[in-house]
């Protein structure tokens, strides 16, 4: 039915038991009519016709036990012609109508209620105290509770649930499980009565919040989390819940059950206040160089005036350690009214080299030492020009070595460094892996778990696996984001093969979620699309039994037989998986004779080219849809053979090669260099015995350094300062053994042009709702819109684009957010972000897929502070081709007051 037929049934009760009748008004325009009363509810349930009148607009309905969770009353009343009305040629108003109303009624919750109720001891409470809160359970039904009766209790800042409610606490809704009605109301009274449309109705006018820019800082956002609260015979429960620094209000949440089958919620609110408040209104992340007014907002709560007075301190800092900031910041003194809020600002810019700017504002009233406040905030600073690794390189010191040096050009002056890293074994000399995957920005369950094993963190690696569950679709395979959508076999894949290399373990429900999804893609019963268009189905499927072979379950052998065993023709990495499992795997016809000839088409292949290791298929090799790359290739082709006998020989060239392919000190992908540390790691464990002894001397212009293995065994990291001119790093070893060396040069270097390679970039800024034509201010909105075009086809392509500091991304779907303004940002092209990231300081999508063309992102900004603000380059960038990519300059962003 249309929204212009539909009348009002409005139940006495939105709740019934069975047995009970259940009272529904009837909001009609007509004085008489009569009504078809359907009760649905998966199809329809109950049937009957009543008269209806204006006096006596009200259907009575007797609740039965099978309506219950809940069912849907239907009645269309319909009024025959009215004989006395008048009728001319233009209208009738006496003909035929009807209209149609629902309403939906709950059934039989009672019986499953349990009615909670939450006390605090107070309403209010000064920071740092303790609520004393009572818990009291009862069944609604007058029931005992049983001996298994608990709660769960949270205590939670309400500023938090005004942004997104949290509507998980409802938990007696969940277990009624509310169902639909399914069944669509038609009726052929259209053709006798006819109808007239006179606009959109029942159409909500608006909403999302226009322009409403409230700032709220949040600081520990959650008091209490307790999963398990016992209570006692009678039903109760006493806790304490501390309160912290916060002056504002929390909601304290209980959550009851009672055995399987009775569920409750209850919840209070209380506050934390004091006579003078003080509210920080810092933006949380800048950058540095940036000028901006540090503002705080002061609040006299009494119910007098009062003179006070506001004395800040600023600490910077940076990896030397703490500093007080440069210039002295006055303190202000001003006069609040009973209930007044004032703002106080102080002018700052972010220091080069920092890291966090540490704030403690005291407030006081010079009169009364007992009105006080003090707030302390923190700031992340984010670099403007990064200091990065420009060029980086790994030998060991069987030999002098000698490397000219120079500042490169363009680069900052007084930034930067060239840092000399001394081990004794291998695996500790990748300080240029270690700072890429520690600063790598992106994201998903690959880049999360590779971080992890790269850094060689299982702190990291044990947060990931308590995520793992919420990647994984339908059927248990792995996701790269925690959206809607099928998993990949090839990211299940490399999670199953990583976690074993690395010699960590996947939780065990998990584990075999996975295999399982892997058994039945392997055997066809489970079907992903290649997200090229490429016959590639049996590489993925033997990158999957690779993947299997490594659990103690083991494969079956059967699996192979649909497959074309041709290691000639498949492309390196198909070779290397194929020599994994001949490895592990008995059983397999010929496996001796198989496995020297898959070793021998791999020997083939290896194609050094001075220090660098190629692959003489690197063109076929190159599948970065299934994050393959010759890094990856290169590292694991490494571990498959380190422990062969016939390949010792070989084993130095393959490490030596593979960090040939190294560029600034890392590999290109992230999943290569978790590969590349694993390899790195096995290799210094088998082939590293010799201990490092004697002295290694290395200087740079004036700068001399000598490290003594004996006082020093695990080595040892020295920045060395740019020389003044060019100049040359000598690095001798005197004594046993043979350290490994690695140099990284590091620098500032503005970006002062586009760079184009695969990509191009267009980036433009348009006012959407601006105070001042030609100047922006403090909650001015704006809209960027980026047009791209790709050069080529690529899969899992990011795109990044800067915000101001202070300001907020719309869109989020959360309080406060202008619905309405970002509703009108435009995306053209076929191209479709599957996941989106708002951070504090950048906008990001990411594509699954990009084909070659234009494509367009457009979103919305609101500015929330005054400044001068640096904004870092706009980038496109394919995550596992990262030699495709574009960067633009943006020019600094100027908030007027």
């Amino acid at each position: 039915a249309n929204n212009e037929d539909r009348m009002e049934v409005l139940p006495e009760r939105s709740h019934y038991e069975p047995e009970e009748t259940a009272r529904l008004q009837v909001r009609m325009p007509f004085r008489t009519a009569t009504a078809l009363v359907t009760v649905e509810r998966e199809g329809i349930i109950q049937r009957f016709v009543a008269p209806l009148s204006g006096r006596s607009p009200v259907i009575e309905i007797p609740m039965r036990g099978h309506y219950a969770p809940n069912v849907f009353v239907s009645v269309l009343a319909v009024r025959g012609r009215e004989a006395n009305a008048p009728t001319t040629a233009l209208v009738d108003l006496g003909k035929p109508a009807y209209k149609l109303g629902f309403a939906e009624l709950q059934v039989g919750w009672r019986a499953h209620t349990l009615d909670v109720k939450v006390h605090a001891d107070r309403e209010t409470y000064k920071v740092r105290e303790r609520a004393q809160v009572e818990i009291q359970v009862a069944a609604a039904d007058g029931s005992a509770l049983g001996a298994h009766a608990e709660v769960i209790v949270a205590a939670v800042d309400e500023g938090l649930l005004e942004l997104r409610a949290n509507e998980s606490w409802q938990l007696l809704s969940a277990m009624m499980g509310r169902r639909g009605a399914e069944v669509r109301t038609a009726t052929a009274q259209m053709q006798v009565i006819g109808k007239r449309h006179f606009g959109r109705k029942a159409v909500a006018p608006g909403g999302g919040g226009g322009q409403t820019n409230g700032t709220r800082q949040l600081f520990d956002t959650l008091l209490k989390w307790q999963t398990k609260v016992a209570l006692d015979a009678t039903g109760k429960a006493t806790l304490e819940i501390p309160l912290n620094d916060s002056l504002t209000s929390f909601r304290i949440v209980a959550i009851a059950t009672a055995g399987n089958d009775r569920f409750g919620t209850g919840a209070t609110s209380i506050r934390a206040t004091q006579d003078l408040m003080v509210f920080s209104g810092l933006p949380p992340v800048v950058r540095e160089t940036d000028r901006y007014a540090a503002r705080f907002t002061v609040r006299n709560s009494a119910s007098h005036a009062f003179t006070m007075t506001a004395a800040p301190e600023l600490a910077v800092e940076s990896v030397a350690g703490k500093v007080p900031y440069p210039s002295t910041l006055a303190p202000q003194t001003l006069t609040l009214a009973a209930g007044q809020s004032q703002e106080l600002t102080w002018d700052i810019v972010a220091p080069l080299e920092a890291l966090r700017l540490h704030w403690t504002l005291h407030a006081y009233d010079p009169s009364n030492p007992d009105t006080r406040d003090a707030l302390s905030a923190t700031q992340q600073v984010l670099a403007a020009v990064p200091v990065r690794t420009f060029q980086a390189s790994v030998a060991q010191l069987t030999a002098p070595q000698s490397l000219p040096v120079a500042l490169p050009a363009g680069a900052q002056q007084g930034r930067g460094d060239l840092q000399v890293t001394l081990q004794p074994r291998l695996a500790n000399t990748l300080a240029g892996v270690r700072e890429y995957m520690t600063d790598y920005g992106y994201g998903c369950l690959e880049q999360l778990v590779s971080k992890a094993v790269a850094l060689q963190d299982e702190t990291r690696w044990a947060a990931a696996m308590a995520l793992l569950p919420t990647y994984l679709d339908g059927h248990g395979l792995a996701k790269y984001f925690v959206v809607e959508g099928p998993g990949s076999d090839t990211l299940t894949a490399y999670l199953l093969a990583i976690a074993h290399e690395a010699g960590w373990t996947i939780p065990a429900a998990t584990r075999l979620r996975l295999r399982e999804a892997l058994v039945q893609f392997i055997e066809g019963r489970l079907t992903r699309e290649s997200p090229w268009q490429t016959a590639d189905l049996s590489l993925r499927k033997l990158t999957a039994i690779e993947a299997l072979s490594r659990l103690p379950e083991g494969i079956d052998v059967r699996w192979l037989d649909a497959l074309d065993i041709v290691p000639n023709q498949w492309p390196t990495s198909g070779v290397i998986d194929w020599i994994d499992i001949l490895r592990r795997v008995d059983g397999i016809p010929a496996r001796d004779q198989q496995l020297a000839s898959a070793l021998k088409v791999l020997r083939a292949r290896l194609d050094f080219q001075g220090t660098t290791l190629n692959f003489s298929t690197a063109r076929e090799d190159a599948l970065w849809w299934l994050m393959i790359t010759a890094d990856v290739n290169a590292n694991r082709a490494l571990l498959s053979v380190l422990d062969r006998a016939d390949w010792a020989e070989d084993a130095p060239r393959l490490v030596t090669g593979s960090l040939g392919r190294q560029l600034n000190g890392h590999w290109s992908t992230t999943n290569a260099n978790a590969w590349g540390v694993l390899a790195m790691k096995k290799f210094s464990a088998r082939f590293e015995a010799t201990p490092v002894t004697g002295h290694t001397n290395f200087g740079l212009a004036d700068a001399r350094r000598v490290i003594d293995w004996q006082t020093q065994p695990e080595g040892t990291t020295t920045a060395l300062p740019w020389p003044a001119s060019p100049a040359t790093l000598g690095v001798t070893h005197d004594g046993q053994g043979a350290p490994w060396v690695s140099w990284r040069a590091r620098a500032a270097i503005p970006l002062k042009r586009p760079l184009q390679s695969g990509y191009q970039v267009r980036r433009a800024v348009t006012p959407v709702a601006q105070r001042t034509p030609g100047a922006w201010h403090p909650g001015d909105v704006y809209r960027v819109r980026l047009e791209i075009t790709a050069q080529a086809d690529m899969t899992w392509v990011v795109v990044r684009d800067p915000i101001p500091a202070g300001a907020s991304v719309l869109g989020t779907g959360l309080g406060k957010d202008s619905q309405i303004m970002a509703d009108a940002a435009q995306r053209d092209g076929w191209v479709w972000p599957i996941f989106e990231e708002r951070t504090l300081a950048s906008f990001r999508a990411y594509y699954r897929f990009v084909p070659k063309g234009d494509w367009v992102v457009e979103y919305t900004v609101r500015l929330n502070n005054a400044g001068e603000f640096y904004l870092p380059a706009t980038r496109v960038e394919a995550m596992y081709a990262p030699e495709r990519f574009a960067e633009l300059p943006n020019d600094r962003l100027l908030v007027l007051p």
